[in-house]
């Protein structure tokens, strides 16, 4: 009986120390998070107030991007109205010579500059001034120009509300009641452009998506049908042929991706 006794006795107390080493390690993670979280915060806060982000409005080198078929009751008439964003982009490029692009994101708080690198791994955990952070960045693929005709941008869809944190909020009756919101704004050294969102959804982690190189027009109408009969709402915005694509890409949970495409409506040159 005393031996029944010391052999329960030794399994509570191993019962308890992993409770203890489990409760001690998931205490670390979440401090560990947390100053992840508030150095990210303190960049981006830095990144404000130092980065000039001025909205244009049109003018003779503006283009409207031709578009087919479309209601007069369409938002897009009020879009191709709205003012672009011209980003400065010195001081960003002294501290990361990765960055490509600046993007807004309306009713998000996605207001970043993007950055590229040799990989898609990198800023999963690097933060804009390289150092290593979980929380890491707002990246262009790797495989991506500027040019190409569906281009990628990945972040964390971080609890904090960072990065593409709140890019879960297209799903919601809130942003999708406000037409305003249907909109991408993005800068570049080269062009300042307008994008109308045709598409979001939650699906299960797929590569589908991420295609960048098309054999000819068909395909990559084939391609854009595609993004934009999966949308959990339906835009009314129709795709043609001719036109350019970008996608956010974000984790909505441990198996299912977040995803919105938008296509170019307007752009101007910069000087």
């Amino acid at each position: 009986m005393k031996r029944k006794i010391k052999w329960k006795n030794a399994f509570l107390c191993l019962f308890i120390l992993i409770c203890f080493i489990v409760f001690i390690f998931s205490l670390m993670k979440i401090i560990h998070w947390k100053m992840d979280s508030n150095k990210a915060k303190e960049e981006i806060s830095d990144i404000e107030n130092t980065t000039e982000v001025t909205e244009i409005k049109d003018n003779k080198k503006t283009e409207i991007i031709e578009q087919e078929d479309i209601d007069e009751d369409n938002p897009y008439w009020d879009y191709i109205k709205m003012n672009l964003i011209s980003v400065d982009f010195k001081k960003l490029k002294e501290k990361n010579k990765d960055t490509t692009c600046f993007i807004k994101v309306n009713g998000t708080n996605i207001n970043y500059p993007v950055v590229q690198t040799k990989d898609n791994d990198y800023y999963l955990t690097h933060s804009f001034d390289k150092t290593y952070n979980e929380a890491g960045w707002v990246f262009l693929d790797y495989r991506n120009s500027l040019s190409d005709r569906n281009m990628i941008i990945y972040a964390h869809g971080r609890l904090d509300n960072i990065m593409f944190g709140t890019l879960k909020n297209v799903l919601t009756s809130g942003w999708l009641k406000n037409t305003d919101n249907y909109v991408i704004k993005l800068s570049t050294e080269k062009e300042n452009t307008l994008w109308q969102v045709f598409s979001v959804y939650r699906i299960p982690t797929t590569s589908d998506y991420l295609q960048i190189n098309f054999n000819d027009n068909k395909e990559f109408k084939n391609f854009a049908d595609m993004l934009k009969n999966r949308s959990d709402y339906n835009f009314n915005t129709n795709i043609n042929e001719n036109d350019r694509i970008i996608t956010l890409s974000t984790c909505f949970n441990k198996t299912d991706k977040l995803v919105m495409h938008a296509k170019l409506i307007k752009r101007e040159v910069r000087s």
